[in-house]
């Protein structure tokens, strides 16, 4: 978890140049700004026909040819200014530093200071080594760059795992980030693996897991702050399918092309567990992430098979490829009857939810109303969209079975992200507060500072609520 590719500055790495000035324009700002620039300046800039548009950058050069400043567009004045203004700035300028120029509230220059990290983000585990030529900002004064740094941290840490193939990222190796991730913060971590599932009542996990040659596993990591005893307890919970090949009910290849992100909701929770200690949440936090692969081999759990569950309930199994509702299951019942104050689960659950929102929007469930609208609310805030989805009671029957407690799907083909949401809450009977997360993790499209793979959806506006609802020592 080192910062190989730094964006937020701290000293000037391009030699002893000072940092350029970079001015950000809205487009209805661009008019009146060039007007009081130096007439050459005005000049340059109407030749180069600059208007404001977002991600735009026009290069000025003083007299001798030297780099004087920046201008860079920010499009229309809409929703306030966020990290995606400035991600694309961090590829489109050049690898120079360079300093705000204009003065920024507090919470627009952090703003400004991760939009440029993320924009340097790059996966380049399986590239031959070659120089990036990424432009860096001085931090403002007042953004908070502690804030930056624990966050792109946490965000290079989710979206490298993400982003990594199956063949080295599997069950063991997302065990071994979790365990780097404890040792970190003096956080203890266990594991329960293969047949030591049977063993401890996780049936579920070790019956979609088993047909791999990689052994499943449940991950646990626990961590508390002083007077431990005094506070409340959150739970994540993060589906970590390592790789979905749909079992025995194959998935067409083209469906499997993307399958190395499955375990995107293990790699949520984990990323923010990392901020959450890093910021010192006023908080018991526990991190469970079932770790399997779907495989089919002679062993693998068939349709039609009936599972037994942490919780008590049988399953019927309709769908193999519904198998992350299943690791989930045995992960939710494990932290129900032992006690949380709040329980939030990460996972990339249901293409129905993509049909109805698409991959930008990860479609957000809970126990309460109150509680998803809040908790949407400061994500839109923190420009980290979570939409509140209903979970509707009405349809709770059609996962019915006539020979089990329940099906892992619906005889319906509609509605389908409600269906597992509703799934996933039969093993939530205790807990006060529950919410679910079903998120895609993937940028499908190239857009500047956010190139096609991992992104680590939902993890900075659950951060923000959590601090705001339990503190923190450093938020």
């Amino acid at each position: 978890m080192t910062d190989e590719h730094p964006t937020i500055e701290q000293g000037p790495p391009h030699g002893a140049r000072a940092p350029v000035p970079l001015w950000l324009l809205y487009e209805d700002e661009v008019e009146a700004w060039r007007a009081a620039q130096a007439p050459a300046t005005a000049q340059w800039l109407e030749e180069q026909g600059f208007k404001g548009e977002k991600h735009r950058t026009v290069l000025v050069p003083d007299a001798t040819g030297v780099l004087a400043l920046a201008v860079g567009g920010l499009g229309k004045r809409l929703g306030g200014l966020s990290l995606w203004h400035a991600a694309g700035f961090a590829e489109r300028l050049p690898a120079r530093r360079f300093r705000a120029a204009q003065a920024w509230s507090a919470a627009e220059a952090t703003q400004l200071c991760l939009g440029f990290a993320y924009g340097g983000y790059r996966f380049d585990r399986y590239r031959a080594p070659r120089p990036e030529r990424i432009a860096t900002l001085e931090p403002p004064p007042n953004a908070d760059s502690q804030h930056v740094a624990r966050t792109i941290e946490a965000l290079r840490l989710a979206r490298d795992l993400i982003n990594t193939p199956a063949a080295d990222l599997g069950p063991a190796e997302l065990a071994a980030a979790a365990r780097r991730l404890a040792e970190r913060h003096g956080a203890s971590c266990r594991e329960w693996v293969g047949e030591e599932l049977l063993a401890a009542n996780f049936p579920a996990i070790h019956a979609v897991g088993r047909a791999s040659a990689a052994a499943p596993r449940l991950i646990e990591l626990q961590w508390a702050p002083a007077n431990a005893h005094e506070r409340p307890r959150i739970t994540l919970v993060g589906k970590g399918v390592c790789f979905d090949s749909g079992g025995l009910d194959l998935k067409p290849s083209a469906g499997m092309a993307l399958m190395k992100k499955d375990m995107g909701g293990a790699a949520v929770a984990l990323g923010l567990a990392h901020m959450l200690m890093s910021a010192g949440i006023g908080a018991r936090l526990r991190v469970l992430v079932p770790a399997v692969e779907n495989a089919v081999s002679g062993n693998a759990y068939r349709p039609g098979d009936v599972l037994a569950t942490r919780k008590g309930l049988t399953v019927e199994v309709g769908n193999t490829d519904a198998e992350g509702r299943l690791v989930l299951c045995d992960a939710l019942a494990l932290a129900d009857a032992e006690g949380a104050d709040l329980i939030i689960d990460f996972a990339t659950l249901t293409g129905a939810a993509r049909v109805a929102l698409g991959p930008e929007l990860p479609a957000l469930f809970g126990s309460h109303d109150a509680l998803t609208a809040e908790v949407a609310r400061v994500a839109a805030e923190e420009h980290d969209p979570l939409w509140p989805m209903p979970l509707w009671m009405g349809y709770d029957d059609e996962l019915g079975s006539k020979i089990a407690d329940l099906n892992n799907v619906a005889a319906s083909s509609l509605a389908g992200a409600i269906f597992g949401a509703l799934f996933l809450k039969r093993f939530v009977s205790r807990t006060p507060e529950w919410l679910h997360v079903d998120l895609y993790g993937w940028n499908p499209k190239e857009r500047p500072g956010r190139g096609v793979g991992a992104e680590a959806q939902g993890l900075r506006g659950v951060f923000r609520y959590l601090v705001q609802r339990y503190g923190a020592e450093r938020p």
